[in-house]
């Protein structure tokens, strides 16, 4: 018997997966199911042992990656997802298979049948290391983004943050300019590279490099300083949050 552990946080995904995996895989067993990118890490770290990982890529408190940034696994990952082509591109050349949603039955089979036939060759280590290594070096250097009647080509290395609003993202560079994004926030941060922003809430994403310091608020949760003052926003990184963003802003 196999154990495999889910990490999905949309409860009828998470389900539908398991009810198909019981149908094509008997031998498989559900160890755990998991629902956020702190609470994987958690379970994790005192949980190891799994077989199999079935993960959802983007989760509500961030991207899945950084779960195995923090925790080392051996087991195989076969990613979730819903979009971003070029992220396929990149599992199937590191041999790590992907599922769309939502998820069907033969999809799934032939993800397992590919995993059987890796298992005796599978090096998870390198395997995931080499994803990540080629997930961050496609990350785009430039964005195109409105204002008024005008596409613009802004170099992200002048944005200072991203924010969503009444369900519009809108964009700020380092002169204050505000432009708006034909994407929504959680699609903005697959794009961007995960060493110079950073999703420290649900509502922004920021850019190291604009960061002057940061202080404790409400004892758990943090605020950050922006090095542009003109910039009235109050930014704070939430509780769940601010254990990676201490994380991440110490390695950059």
């Amino acid at each position: 018997m196999k154990n495999a552990i889910v990490i999905e946080d949309e409860k009828a995904v998470a389900q539908n997966l398991i009810t198909t995996l019981k149908e094509v895989a008997p031998d498989i067993q559900i160890s755990a199911t998991l629902s956020s990118v702190r609470e994987s890490i958690e379970y994790l770290s005192r949980n190891s042992k799994a077989d199999i990982i079935f993960c959802d890529v983007q989760l509500t408190d961030g991207l899945s990656f950084s779960i195995f940034n923090e925790v080392k696994i051996d087991a195989p990952i076969i990613f979730i997802t819903g979009y971003d082509k070029f992220m396929m591109t990149a599992f199937e050349y590191n041999s790590i298979d992907y599922l769309l949603k939502p998820v069907c039955r033969d999809d799934l089979k032939k993800a397992l049948e590919k995993y059987k036939r890796l298992e005796q060759h599978f090096t998870q280590t390198s395997v995931l290391s080499n994803f990540l290594q080629n997930f961050s070096h496609q990350k785009k250097t430039r964005l195109l983004v409105k204002k008024g009647l005008e596409n613009i080509s802004l170099l992200l290395e002048d944005v200072v943050l991203f924010f969503t609003e009444n369900k519009i993202v809108y964009v700020i560079d380092k002169t204050g300019r505000k432009y708006l994004v034909d994407k929504n926030l959680s699609d903005m941060e697959a794009d961007l590279d995960n060493k110079i922003f950073f999703r420290v809430n649900r509502q922004y994403i920021i850019n190291l490099h604009y960061i002057r310091s940061f202080k404790a608020y409400e004892r758990v949760k943090l605020q950050i300083e922006l090095t542009v003052t003109d910039l009235n926003y109050f930014i704070v990184v939430s509780q769940e949050t601010a254990p990676l963003f201490r994380k991440w802003i110490s390695e950059s």
